[in-house]
């Protein structure tokens, strides 16, 4: 019988993962395309960083900061008594880390994208630099904001290295669909393993569908505007 609780959690940890990465995401990418500074290359490197490398390889260099023994997790320990490590809270931080990367690429080429006439006009006007960004740099960059938010979506919601290197696989508290899929697999349960995997990509393709048809469905309605 299958337990709903790693797809319910996976939901849980892809919604607030989602939420971070567009927050941080976003910001970074306006900074970013908007602003020259020094080291701009260095932290846009390492904001890609987490797409390139192997999830295992991101989730132990998370497990050296949010560890017991690392700068992150032993500060809290010792100052809250709060542990990351092992709870849904690290799944959370792997989640965001891995997803962050899809999100900030897909804000940022949408930033670049914008016509820089319409926010100049709306800077000439007395408008200033927040309400350009809220009224003229944001809605005409919803396509790469929706698009990022899926795709960080569905990268949250499939995560497994990372996660399994700092959250856990206990069964109850930090066990996600992907690790359920792994260790029902290793347990010989391929009925098991198949539910979690359907389910999955269920999610994940009605989630690339719905964009795709929004997209068209958008485009429609500006060629008719």
């Amino acid at each position: 019988m299958i337990d709903w609780f790693p797809v319910f959690l996976s939901i849980k940890i892809a919604v607030v993962s989602t939420i971070f990465a567009l927050i941080f995401g976003t910001f970074l990418a306006y900074v970013t395309t908007k602003y020259d500074f020094k080291g701009k290359s260095v932290l846009e490197a390492l904001a890609t960083l987490p797409l390139v490398l192997p999830p295992l390889v991101t989730g132990f260099l998370l497990l050296m900061l949010i560890g017991r023994k690392g700068a992150v997790g032993e500060f809290l320990f010792y100052y809250f008594d709060f542990q990351i490590i092992f709870t849904p809270y690290a799944a959370v931080v792997a989640g965001t880390i891995v997803a962050f990367p899809l999100m900030y690429q897909s804000i940022k080429t949408a930033f670049l994208c914008v016509d820089h006439k319409f926010e100049d006009a709306a800077r000439t006007l007395g408008a200033s630099e927040l309400r350009v960004f809220l009224t003229i740099s944001l809605p005409l960059s919803v396509n790469g904001i929706v698009s990022g938010t899926v795709m960080a979506f569905s990268r949250a919601l499939g995560e497994f290295g990372a996660t399994i290197m700092v959250a856990g696989n206990i069964a109850g508290k930090t066990q996600t669909i992907p690790l359920a899929i792994y260790f029902a697999s290793e347990a010989n349960e391929l009925e098991l393993a198949g539910v979690y995997v359907f389910i999955l990509s269920i999610v994940i393709f009605l989630l690339v569908f719905g964009l795709g048809y929004w997209k068209k469905s958008a485009n429609k309605e500006m060629r008719h505007a």
